[in-house]
């Protein structure tokens, strides 16, 4: 088992836990949504999708940006998840993602949804 994230306490007022699967789609998503230099001991950690709404929407930019989140993926999470596929769609202040993975483990295919609401 592993720690849950966001972090909460269970009903038990311990830490929560969660399954190795959703352990991975926790990752993913700290990946996807924190902005490099957000954490401190970890300064490349992240990716740029979150300035992807403030950017002109177009094909150009998508597939960069698409390209860039699997790379970033990868990067920090190579060891525990092979990524296949990344879909960004920007719907005004919303970002949805789309991940396609497979858990190398068990061999098991994911896709899973994000999304975010970037507030001004």
């Amino acid at each position: 088992m592993q720690v849950d994230y966001p972090y909460h306490f269970d009903s038990r007022g311990r830490t929560s836990e969660t399954s190795d699967e959703d352990h991975v789609r926790d990752l993913i998503e700290q990946v996807l949504f924190t902005v490099p230099g957000e954490r401190v001991n970890r300064p490349t950690f992240g990716s740029g999708l979150m300035q992807l709404v403030f950017a002109p929407n177009n094909d150009t930019l998508a597939a960069a940006t698409q390209v860039s989140l699997q790379a970033s993926l990868q990067q920090w999470l190579g060891s525990l998840v092979q990524i296949e596929r990344v879909n960004v769609e920007n719907d005004g202040s919303t970002l949805h993602v789309t991940v396609q993975y497979v858990l190398p483990r068990t061999q098991e295919r994911r896709l899973r949804q994000f999304a975010r609401t970037v507030q001004s």
